[in-house]
């Protein structure tokens, strides 16, 4: 198939984009860089606000993942025109090419649009996507992990020192390239239209914050000490890190809000039919890669 790609310089993209090469399909990209030429990758220069970029990522494709969008801004505005608007623009030249299935990615977070404004954000972009006479359909991933991801990079160097924070409640997993198939089967496959799925890595009620904390000390071969932290102390550990990184802070008073939730878990009726796809990365399995990883980039 031809599959037009948003978001592929990116963690979750980039995995897609080399399975999706893997699989024999042809793809388009959308870049705002220069980037390395590979065989059947068109890559097209632009971004989500250049509608004619857009119209030339989606010409001729069959299917269009959409994957593009902003996990940490500076306020509601600017989550707004990474995840609503850019998602709004996709739909327009998605439908004016004619494309035959539109996957878009959204969030666990647009179930909770009031805790954040990111959650909201995407919440907006699902509202977009639902009024669209496309053939879509909607991913909601949880916490995504794997090799090249740098979110989850501050939690496994606590863990090298033998310290973990955990949150109350509990939250589900999927790594990266489970997620990638996954998205890949929605594209290619025959799911339903105007299905929404939530997917995980297959835990019946997913992890406590402590049970993950103890993951990840495995993973780098620590025995950890899981320090339970309240949502006030959330906030103000968000306040130091925006103070010392700034506009690189991975903690952020939007994103201590979304984290101090107790449930974001998926529901499990929203799974994807196992004829479609299951998860194939055991979460210690996936955990253990991670680290290595990291190591290898000298990053751990």
């Amino acid at each position: 198939m031809k599959l037009a790609i948003t978001g592929a310089t990116g963690f979750v993209g980039g995995t897609l984009v080399t399975l999706a090469l893997a699989a024999g399909h042809e793809v388009r990209a959308l870049t705002r860089r220069p980037q390395h030429p590979r065989d059947g990758l068109v890559w097209v220069a632009g971004a989500l606000d250049r509608a004619d970029a857009l119209a030339a990522l989606v010409a001729g494709a069959d299917a269009v993942i959409h994957v593009a969008g902003v996990v940490n801004a500076p306020d509601r505005a600017a989550f707004a025109a990474g995840n609503a608007d850019g998602t709004a623009a996709m739909l327009a030249v998605s439908h004016a090419a004619r494309v035959r299935r539109f996957v878009h990615v959204s969030s666990l977070a647009a179930r909770e649009p009031e805790l954040s404004d990111y959650g909201w954000s995407k919440a907006a972009a699902e509202v977009l996507v639902k009024a669209s006479p496309l053939d879509w359909v909607m991913l909601r991933p949880p916490g995504v992990y794997g090799p090249g991801d740098t979110e989850f990079l501050d939690l496994f160097r606590l863990a090298r020192r033998g310290l973990a924070i955990a949150p109350g409640g509990r939250i589900s997993l999927i790594e990266v390239s489970d997620l990638g198939r996954l998205l890949l089967a929605l594209a290619t496959g025959t799911p339903p239209p105007h299905a929404i799925y939530e997917a995980d890595d297959g835990a019946a009620n997913g992890w406590y914050h402590t049970e993950f904390a103890h993951a990840i000390g495995a993973a780098v071969g620590k025995r950890v000490v899981a320090l339970p932290i309240p949502k006030l102390a959330l906030m103000l550990a968000a306040r130091a890190d925006m103070a010392m990184r700034g506009a690189n802070a991975k903690l952020t008073l939007d994103r201590a809000r979304y984290i101090a939730h107790p449930d974001w878990t998926i529901d499990p009726a929203r799974r994807p039919p196992p004829a479609l796809w299951e998860p194939q990365v055991e979460t210690a399995q996936g955990l253990a890669a991670t680290a290595a990883w990291y190591r290898a980039q000298g990053l751990l």
